[in-house]
């Protein structure tokens, strides 16, 4: 069903065709829940203002929520506020927060640090007026998925040795950790949906000549990881990224971090984003929406 949607993200060949190929591909997530309330804003990045959609969830209590800063996948070239709409959506409804979608600025157009600095100047301006959206900042988290949860893990990495208040928790789903993209799952499962061709060639996008083991760009390479947000992790078990989603997770576990990892059994990469052809994709977000309520709740 997924190849009958047309040539697959990774067989894309120019930015043009890698676009339109995740955009087809995103279009596989299914019906789109109602929520409470969505409003389109502009949030200031480091150059220039971003397009972000705050998403409220229906039947919200009255007074500040708990809420989270979405970091969209697409390797850091494709993807924004209208691929991830739908799973941003369903965020909401089974989170209970009040979701913060960023545009960031994508490669090649915009390289490297360009997206990392967008992703840290928006997740501190939430911070810092998370009174004015209804968030209550002591329940302010961060999330995204595949590159997004890249950018997520570098933001937390970032607010931390700036001395920023620490978030409450990070969401990764099935998160780029490390892009030397040397472990057994890499050598298992690459497929068309997620294969080495397309990963580099969207460093390539958007870090040219950087070296892979940069923490910035494999968060799994950072020497320390103390004193992060509480994590919630997500993997895929059919996914390249899986190994290298649970390297990161048992790195945060021995530098003191509380972690909760989930390798979904039988998933592919993206599974998550994909609940009109994997019907599974709705029960993990329902399990992914019970662990922030719990961890919020507290």
């Amino acid at each position: 069903m997924l190849a009958a949607a047309g040539p697959s993200a990774g067989g894309a060949s120019s930015v043009s065709a890698r676009r339109d190929a995740f955009r087809t591909l995103m279009r596989f997530g299914g019906s789109r829940p109602a929520v409470g309330g969505i409003e389109d804003i502009r949030l200031p990045g480091t150059d220039v203002s971003l397009p972000a959609r705050i998403y409220r969830p229906a039947d919200a209590p009255p007074g500040p929520l708990p809420g989270f800063v979405f970091l969209h996948g697409g390797g850091l070239v494709a993807g924004g506020l209208d691929t991830h709409d739908t799973l941003c959506r369903i965020l909401a409804s089974e989170t209970g927060c009040r979701v913060i979608a960023v545009e960031y600025r994508l490669a090649p157009e915009h390289k490297f640090p360009s997206a990392h600095e967008d992703a840290c100047a928006s997740t501190r301006w939430v911070l810092d007026h998370a009174a004015d959206l209804d968030i209550d900042p002591a329940r302010l988290g961060i999330a995204g998925d595949s590159a997004g949860g890249t950018l997520a893990t570098v933001v937390c990495q970032m607010l931390r040795q700036a001395q920023a208040p620490r978030l409450a928790f990070q969401l990764l789903l099935c998160p780029i950790t490390d892009v030397l993209m040397e472990t057994d799952s890499w050598r298992l499962f690459e497929t068309s949906l997620l294969d080495k061709a397309t990963l580099r060639g969207d460093l390539e996008r958007y870090a040219p000549g950087l070296d892979p083991s940069d923490p910035r760009i494999s968060p799994l390479r950072a020497p320390d990881l103390g004193g992060l947000p509480p994590a919630f992790i997500h993997t895929a078990e059919c996914d390249p990224l899986c190994d290298e989603g649970k390297a990161y997770a048992d790195k945060l576990t021995s530098a003191g971090v509380a972690v909760r990892h989930t390798c979904h059994a039988g998933m592919v990469h993206l599974f998550y984003a994909l609940g009109g052809v994997i019907p599974y994709a709705r029960v993990a977000l329902t399990q992914i929406g019970e662990e922030i309520r719990l961890l919020a709740a507290t």
